[in-house]
């Protein structure tokens, strides 16, 4: 059997697209060619990336290889945890149970709302005078 198990899986946040490749290692996630660390610098960041692993107790049982795209580092670090919660499904299905209690499994379909004309953002108004 020369074919390494590898999972694929995309996680999606705001504008940031994550395609995640999940294969069995010892815990090395590679972002855009370059180390966890050197990728994001903010420890908050690492931790929204490790989380479905410590929920799954799966820490340090798997590399990542990441392409992430669009977005900013909080948006691109919320689209990898989507990418790897999925390819985590992918291995065991068993996972689902534990990882939407959380509510990793859903999509944060959150994103900025568009600018509207005759008003200067999206909800604000520009100021009403009576007289």
């Amino acid at each position: 059997m020369s074919e390494v198990m590898q999972w694929y899986a995309t996680g999606k946040r705001k504008s940031a697209i994550a395609r995640v490749w999940m294969l069995p290692g010892n815990g090395n996630i590679v972002i855009n060619k370059r180390p966890i660390d050197e990728y994001f610098g903010r420890a908050t960041l690492k931790m929204i990336l490790s989380e479905p692993f410590e929920l799954t107790e799966t820490i340090g049982k798997y590399d990542l290889k990441v392409n992430v795209c669009g977005g900013g580092l909080a948006g691109q670090a919320g689209a990898i945890r989507h990418g790897i919660t999925r390819a985590l499904l992918e291995v065991n299905p068993q996972f689902r149970s534990i990882l939407k209690k959380v509510g990793l499994i859903t999509r944060d379909s959150r994103v900025k709302e568009r600018k509207k004309y005759g008003q200067p953002g999206a909800r604000k108004r520009f100021q009403y005078s009576k007289r």
